[in-house]
């Protein structure tokens, strides 16, 4: 059903998943959230190391040649927007589930190495890991299975809204979830490169996490 092509950027994806499910498992066993933060470094790791393993077969990560400057300025607009709607759209009805969220404190103490591994994790590898499968592979594989012959320009409204929809359900506050999937799809269909939506979404995820350690948010993480 799919081939190498379509592993590559399901695999880290996939190992991302997998380390959500175990801390929820493990959660539900009787362990507590502030024993489980060190396994946020593990999992981040492991991406970041299948992402570099794997990174020859990327090819919608070769820098682009001849963007303007309204490329970058759309997505740094777009990353503000998406943050904006994040911290906003937190009504009870807009909430899927209780957030387990991340905190880095140690007796009322902030620990700072926690805080930086997390702040790596959502900006540097997280926004390529999950645009490389929900825009790159799934929004384009929905189109035909040779997802890397697929412009992202010609991404059907079927394929478009499933996408927007499932990157929804994927995350706590769906609505903010659905929002910034539907930014991110117009981002890539709109720019035809794969950095637009990734800066995009690292944006969102540094301003979110410093919002966060500022405002003591935590379970926004």
């Amino acid at each position: 059903m799919f081939d190498r092509d379509s592993l590559y950027r399901i695999a880290p994806f996939g190992a991302y998943i997998f380390f959500m499910i175990l801390e929820d498992g493990l959660l539900k066993f009787g362990w507590e959230a502030n024993d489980l933060r060190l396994l946020y470094a593990v999992k981040i790791t492991i991406v970041a190391g299948l992402l570099w393993w794997m990174r020859k077969a990327y090819r919608e990560l070769r820098w682009p040649a001849g963007e303007n400057f309204g490329t970058w300025s759309a997505a740094v607009i777009a990353g503000i927007l998406v943050f904006i709607a994040w911290i906003n759209l937190t009504e009870e009805w807009m909430v899927m589930g209780e957030p387990v969220g991340f905190d880095p404190r140690n007796h009322a103490e902030i620990d700072w190495l926690l805080v930086t591994v997390r702040l790596i994790g959502a900006v540097l590898v997280v926004p390529v890991m999950e645009e490389l499968f929900w825009r790159s592979f799934l929004m384009r594989w929905l189109i035909h299975p040779d997802f890397l012959t697929v412009n992202p320009a010609q991404v059907g409204l079927k394929a478009f809204c499933i996408t927007a929809m499932l990157f929804a359900v994927a995350h706590n506050l769906w609505l903010a979830g659905l929002f910034a999937g539907i930014v991110y799809n117009l981002l890539y269909m709109r720019s035809g490169t794969l950095w637009s939506p990734i800066l995009a979404h690292a944006l969102t995820n540094g301003m979110l996490g410093i919002w966060i350690i500022s405002t003591d948010n935590w379970g926004f993480w």
